[in-house]
This record gives C-alpha cells, sequence and structure tokens, in this order.
C-alpha cells in the first residue's frame, strides 16, 4: 500500500473534561483526493485538523503525513509542508497582500525577486490581479477577497497537503458558493490531499472526493458523496444528509 498523505490510526484524545474530543478515529487521505470533515460543532474536525500539523497531539494512536507520525517531524516543517486556511483569514493587516502570501517564502530565505514572482503567479491563481491588488493593505479588500489571499498565501511554497477550516463560513451565500466552485477547478488543477472541514452539507456535497462524517468524536462514516446520500450508514447520517423534498432541493 502506498504512503497516504495523511493517515488517522485508532486516534483518540481527551481535553479537560472527561468527554473524549476524539475517539478510536482512522481515515486516510490519498495524494490528490479532498477529504472533507463533516459534523456540527464539537463534533472532533477540527481537533483532526490541528493534529495534522501538530497543534494538537493525540493522546493515543498515530497521525502520519506522508506516512511519518507527526512526532518524529519538526514542528515548524511540519507546518511548511501544510498550507492552512482558516475561516478568519489571519492576514496582517501592516503588509500588503503582496507581502502577505510571500511570508513563508520570505522565512524560507526566498531572494526578493522569487518571492514577488510567486506571490503574483498565485494571485493570478486565485483570481486578483496582481497589478491591481498586490500593493493593497488587508483593510481595503473583500471578505471574498480576503479569503483568496489567504489561499494563495497557503500555497506559497507549493506544500503538498492543505488544510482548510471551514475557509467560506463567515462570507456570504453568493461570495460562498463562487468560491466553492472556483475552489474545486483550482483543486482539481493542483492535485493536492486537501483536507476541508465544514459543518455545511451542500458545501461537502460539492468540494469532496470523499467525505467523514463526524459525530461526538467518532467517525460515524466515510464514502464518496454519492455513497453518504444513497447508502447512510446509520439514523444519524441519514438524517444529517437528508434532501429537501422540493424538487432541485438540497441536502439540509
Amino acid at each position: 500500500m502506498t504512503k497516504a498523505a495523511v493517515e488517522f490510526r485508532s486516534v483518540s484524545k481527551t481535553f479537560d473534561s472527561d468527554r473524549a474530543a476524539l475517539w478510536d478515529v482512522s481515515f486516510r487521505v490519498e495524494q490528490g483526493e479532498t477529504l472533507v470533515l463533516l459534523g456540527s460543532s464539537g463534533s472532533g474536525k477540527t481537533t483532526c485538523l490541528k493534529m495534522m500539523n501538530r497543534l494538537v497531539e493525540p493522546d493515543t494512536g498515530s497521525v502520519l503525513i506522508e506516512g511519518r507520525e507527526t512526532g518524529s517531524w519538526d514542528p515548524i516543517r511540519l507546518r511548511r509542508r501544510a498550507g492552512y486556511v482558516i475561516q478568519e483569514i489571519g492576514l496582517l493587516p501592516h503588509l500588503t497582500v503582496e507581502e502577505n502570501v510571500a511570508l513563508v517564502p520570505r522565512l524560507e530565505g526566498w531572494d526578493v525577486e522569487k518571492r514577488r514572482a510567486r506571490a503574483h503567479e498565485l494571485l493570478e491563481l486565485v483570481g486578483l490581479e496582481p497589478r491591481e491588488f498586490a500593493n493593497q493593505r488587508p483593510s481595503r479588500l473583500s471578505g471574498g477577497q480576503k479569503q483568496r489571499v489567504g489561499v494563495a498565501r497557503a500555497l506559497a511554497v507549493d506544500p503538498p497537503l492543505l488544510l482548510m477550516d471551514e475557509p467560506f463560513g463567515a462570507l456570504d451565500p453568493i461570495t460562498r458558493r463562487r468560491l466553492q466552485e472556483e475552489f474545486r477547478t483550482l483543486e482539481q488543477r493542483l492535485g493536492k490531499a486537501v483536507v476541508f472541514v465544514t459543518h455545511d452539507v451542500p458545501e461537502a456535497l460539492r468540494l469532496a472526493d470523499r467525505i467523514a462524517i463526524m459525530d461526538a468524536g467518532r467517525i460515524r462514516q466515510v464514502g464518496d458523496p454519492h455513497e453518504i446520500m444513497e447508502q447512510p450508514a446509520d439514523d444519524f447520517v441519514r438524517e444529517l444528509v437528508r434532501v429537501d423534498d422540493r424538487p432541485g432541493g438540497e441536502a439540509r
């Protein structure tokens, strides 16, 4: 069996309370695949994501990135192998858009011209014209534009793994749908392993190659969108992805 981009082997984690945040969680993410972790708040999906770049350590079990346990990675090197996009975006307000995108390349010691060329390449990739946006400050951007910059920054050193924690959750529905469509095209073009966290069922169905449904720290089902919709593993999954009776209705 080839090395997975990400593999969880019987991972459990308990924080301050007695309730486990994760319990015996196992799954794989292959290179070039988008796995969506779908579940409500508190289901454990963000804890899983944070374990992939050692922001959280497992109590038991193993998390492997490219076949190596995360504990054997230098945390900084590991985090630079995994682009990270969050809902709050986290752009640095005192830096220009170009400087925000080129932040990790600067930390990696790239020269100025190489950083600029890479930042402009990525801005074009996410649909932001460099001549218009490169020298702007984040405060001048819309929410959707900021999120595009966040994606560009995560891709700056061409990491093999992209981690996305509800990245479109704060956007208005029209912008969110447009970015979902653009991101699906982008992920198919780049061929990276992507782990995408959401509580939104239609978003999961649009973006996923496979979906892992989580509840109370456990995996209830892993499958492709068609399998999840047509062969739900239990009543919980069936209720989560039930479809409107209206013509053209979406999962709700």
